[in-house]
């Protein structure tokens, strides 16, 4: 979908629509109040005739009235004047995008007179995140069940300003799609090796990667990650993704951590048929660190970041992981795998402690889709944070609400390690059904080192199978992205 800047008094066309914003308990204004006067008062009558109050997420479609060279007009909610701002904006474009996407018409012109360029950027953001569709494999898809628009345009006083404006917001959409569809395909196309070689395409940004197979793991001592991936016939790998964007290059980095598990069968515990193919997506954390690091390259951040990947596949084939089997972990710690599919935490394990012992961050953060039980305990619109340092868990649930990426913070009680005590090893990779999320988190942190370090548990919301925000169509969220960049940006840039 092409997205253009024109003059906010733009013909629309007998194929366009136009949308315009309507606030909560005041009279229509601006690009609305123009068009009711070419109508003769139609959308003040619509209006009165029906239950559209202005509320933010509400929309009113119309034929377009007598007078309008357009097929359609949107009345979109944008909710209390005195709130407007550009997160608001984002929702607004995004939400006149769905509600028209199916219409028939061809283009929509969203009319902004009066909005400062920087803030018409949102807009631009806001409706190319909804319309975000993965159909690469749709091959006899009818035409009335494709999107009818194909331009959005953002009219404005100044399109060029704003135009200019937008580059910024730009690099993070592309960002955002590119984890997005690395999490929308099939475990038979994006496997470690396909992921990583993908990774590798993000150097045309300025990022430096580089790749381990699993001859350079073994010889690190990762045997946890490689017990997971040692019933797959793909090999497993592991991604460092670099980049230095700081005054001092030699500036202690920043470091994001992704779980990569391209496809999880459960191993020999396998998981029930019913819903596996969605574990195409648990690589969600991985994806989202990689958008995160293109993120800060295409905006060319002034900071030094590093992203590990730890990038498997965990199958049930003869060679697979048995429970019982004990691991050595790059740490020396040995682990007692109770429960082959509670592999993301092994995986996270050794890519944990190679970053802290290779690169010396300021502070970690791994984003995981960990647990089904953060599911239970937040429900699908709220990711776990788990973290050993007030000071990052306050930046980050600052850069949680900035970016609309929400965590909610959890406990880490330390009675709980005894729930992952084991009688063999040093530790065993899962405790009870009971505080499930936590003692992941507790395994997790004893591969920090003492580290600053945030765990964040994204199974809640990396995947949205029926979304109701809408800058996020169903499916792939790209959660996570938006939070780590924003994060950077606000706390930890030169």
């Amino acid at each position: 979908m092409k997205i253009e800047f024109v003059p906010s008094d733009a013909e629309v066309g007998k194929t366009g629509a136009i949308a315009v914003l309507a606030f909560e308990k005041t009279a229509l204004a601006g690009a609305a109040a123009e068009l009711d006067r070419q109508t003769g008062g139609a959308l003040a009558r619509a209006i009165a005739g029906g239950r559209f109050t202005g509320a933010q997420g509400q929309s009113l479609d119309l034929i377009a009235p007598h007078g309008i060279d357009a097929a359609r007009v949107l009345i979109v909610g944008a909710g209390a004047e005195d709130k407007f701002d550009e997160r608001t904006l984002e929702l607004v474009a995004a939400s006149a995008y769905q509600a028209l996407k199916m219409s028939g018409a061809e283009s929509l012109t969203l009319r902004l007179p009066g909005v400062a360029p920087a803030m018409a950027g949102h807009a631009a953001l806001g409706a190319r995140l909804a319309a975000y569709r993965f159909d690469k494999y749709r091959t006899k898809e009818k035409a009335d069940k494709k999107p009818s628009i194909a331009k959005v345009r953002i009219a404005v006083d100044d399109p060029a300003a704003a135009k200019q404006a937008s580059k910024g917001l730009d690099g993070l959409a592309d960002a955002i799609v590119f984890a997005r569809d690395l999490v929308s395909e099939p475990a038979n196309v994006l496997y470690p090796e396909e992921f990583a070689r993908r990774v590798k395409k993000l150097a045309d940004l300025g990022l430096e990667i580089e790749i381990l197979g699993e001859k350079e793991m073994k010889a690190l001592g990762m045997g946890a990650l490689l017990g997971v991936g040692q019933g797959s016939v793909r090999e497993s790998q592991l991604a460092i993704i670099q980049w230095k964007g700081a005054k001092d290059p030699a500036k202690a980095p920043v470091a994001f951590v992704g779980k990569g598990v391209c496809f999880d069968t459960g191993g020999i515990s396998i998981k029930p048929a019913d819903g596996m193919e969605e574990m195409i997506t648990d690589m969600g954390g991985a994806a989202a660190v990689a958008g995160a690091m293109a993120a800060l390259a295409a905006r060319k951040a002034k900071v030094n970041a590093v992203g590990i990947l730890g990038l498997v596949e965990n199958m049930p084939d003869g060679n697979a992981q048995r429970p019982g089997d004990v691991v050595k972990t790059m740490s020396g710690q040995t682990v007692e795998v109770i429960n082959t599919d509670a592999e993301g935490r092994l995986v996270l394990a050794d890519a944990l402690w190679y970053c802290q012992d290779r690169f010396k961050p300021k502070l970690m953060i791994d984003l995981a889709t960990l647990t089904g039980a953060i599911i239970i305990a937040l429900g699908k619109d709220l990711g776990g944070m788990f973290c050993n340092d007030d000071a990052l868990a306050e930046n980050l649930m600052a850069a949680s609400k900035a970016s609309a990426d929400a965590l909610w913070r959890m406990p880490m009680p330390a009675q709980y390690e005894k729930q992952i005590e084991s009688g063999v090893a040093d530790m065993k990779n899962v405790g009870t059904r009971q505080g499930g999320s936590i003692t992941a988190a507790l395994f997790i942190q004893r591969f920090v080192n003492g580290l600053p370090w945030a765990h964040l548990d994204i199974a809640s919301t990396a995947w949205k199978p029926a979304s109701a925000v809408p800058t996020i169509p169903n499916g792939a969220t790209g959660f996570g992205v938006r939070l780590l960049d924003r994060l950077v940006a606000d706390f930890y840039e030169d």
